[in-house]
């Protein structure tokens, strides 16, 4: 972990990670809740995606954690819960990298949900 992680990453968060679907489109489910360490904000803007399609940003969480991927799930603070819908989190939308300027030892990512 960087320094400057150190002081701004203090929000602890859990993330499931999804593990697909089958050759017949059907979710697999999800990996079991994880703890990272981050930094969010509420609402910070809208985007056009792909064709058109309007996605806004529900909440944008900063982390040093790589393996976040579209259609994980994100919730503020902790839980075991094994169902991230039924513990109240948020599909992940994108996933940002940014390089990490001072230190050089872990990049930055933003990990951005949508309703």
């Amino acid at each position: 972990m960087s320094d400057i992680s150190r002081w701004s990453y203090t929000a602890p968060c859990t993330i499931w990670s999804s593990l697909g679907v089958n050759e017949y489109g059907d979710h697999l489910g999800f990996s079991a809740p994880k703890t990272i360490m981050a930094e969010y904000q509420g609402g910070l803007s809208a985007k056009i995606g792909d064709i058109g399609t309007e996605q806004v940003v529900k909440n944008t969480f900063w982390s040093e954690y790589a393996s976040a991927e579209k259609g994980d799930y994100i919730l503020i603070g902790e839980s075991a819960e094994s169902d991230p819908v039924a513990a109240g989190a948020d599909e992940v939308m994108q996933v940002i990298r940014y390089a990490d300027t001072f230190d050089r030892l872990a990049d930055d990512y933003a990990i951005l949900t949508g309703v």
